[in-house]
């Protein structure tokens, strides 16, 4: 494991936060960051990076650009990166990242910290450790290794603000857990056929509207004024909009006849949208509503900008959205998708 060449990006979050009269804000660099990781040298020849110091709530998808590119460019001379980030959207980071960076053939690993590494009872040590331990085992794709868990990227879900398990995998089973110095795999990704790619267009024009009762039908047709190309609805249960009185799906119509693209979501965090189950569902399809599958609210999202980026129509974008490209959906997925 020693020969390992491991390249270590920081990007600040509350791993690197140390506390202020103001409360916690990112204030240490990546050499001092490594420092709190036992015996590190065991882990590989590792190679420090900051690209940014921020809190991640202020991370925005130009920054995903320069994460992407930054390991892209690494693991031409790396084994694998470790990626230090807050937890408030690392989940978005960590799917974005799973589209910008094509066949990957070595791991991307993103991990941070519930608590800053200055107190007692931090996580950070042991992440950092974790996320060193299963970058050198070579996985290839764009991961989350914390509290001992390892989940895809495209499937990672912050569920806690303060419990240490904080991430989840959604609709998917974990990719291995790590005890002490061993990785359990339940399942190894295989190594991509083709060669690894960079894709760094991305079109940030998505909203997202959490449906709640009372929606009014106003609020679509501003969202549609304001010249969005997509709306993600989260909608209720199994999916579908609203019918009755304060009538979503005439707004719906308006947005899909201009070529809006309108993906339905669920507010479950597990199980995904089956628009034939109900009535109000097969209405939402029938206005030209797409399904989001199986997929996370964060998935549907940074696929979207990503497909976006790829194409101006509308018609390619949904191929692209219905399309398993990191492992987001569910191939087999059982679900009505038209």
């Amino acid at each position: 494991m020693a020969s390992k060449k491991i390249l270590f990006l920081t990007t600040g979050g509350t791993i690197a936060s140390k506390p202020t009269p103001r409360g916690t804000v990112p204030a240490v660099g990546a050499a001092d960051l490594l420092k709190i990781v036992p015996d590190m040298q065991k882990y590989g020849n590792i190679h420090v990076k900051e690209l940014m110091r921020i809190d991640s709530s202020n991370m925005q998808p130009e920054d995903w650009l320069c994460i992407a590119e930054a390991c892209f460019k690494g693991l031409d001379e790396h084994d694998g990166v470790v990626i230090s980030h807050g937890t408030h959207t690392m989940a978005y980071t960590a799917s974005a990242l799973s589209f910008m960076l094509r066949n990957l053939h070595k791991p991307v690993v993103l991990t941070g910290a519930q608590i800053p590494f200055t107190e007692k009872r931090s996580d950070a040590a042991k992440n950092l450790k974790d996320s060193l331990l299963f970058a050198c085992d070579g996985a290839p794709g764009v991961f989350i290794v914390f509290d001992s868990m390892v989940i895809r990227g495209c499937r990672a879900t912050k569920m806690s603000t303060d419990r240490f398990d904080a991430f989840e995998s959604i609709n998917s089973p974990l990719i291995a857990t790590i005890r002490g110095e061993v990785i359990h795999y339940s399942f190894r990704p295989p190594l991509p056929e083709k060669r690894p790619s960079l894709h760094m267009h991305v079109n940030t024009s998505v909203c997202v509207l959490k449906l709640t009762p009372g929606t009014e039908p106003s609020l679509l047709q501003m969202i549609g004024n304001m010249g969005y190309r997509a709306l993600v609805i989260e909608c209720f249960g199994a999916g579908g909009v609203p019918a009755l009185k304060r009538n979503l799906i005439p707004a719906v119509r308006s947005l899909t006849r201009k070529g809006t693209l309108v993906v339905a979501s669920s507010q479950c965090v597990r199980g995904g949208v089956d628009l034939k189950m109900y009535d109000v569902g097969r209405k939402s399809l029938d206005a030209g509503i797409l399904s989001g599958l199986d997929m996370t609210t964060e998935a549907i999202i940074t696929k979207l900008m990503w497909a976006l980026g790829r194409s101006t129509d509308p018609k390619t974008v949904k191929k692209i959205m219905h399309k398993n490209h990191a492992d987001e959906l569910t191939p087999d997925y059982r679900i009505h998708i038209s």
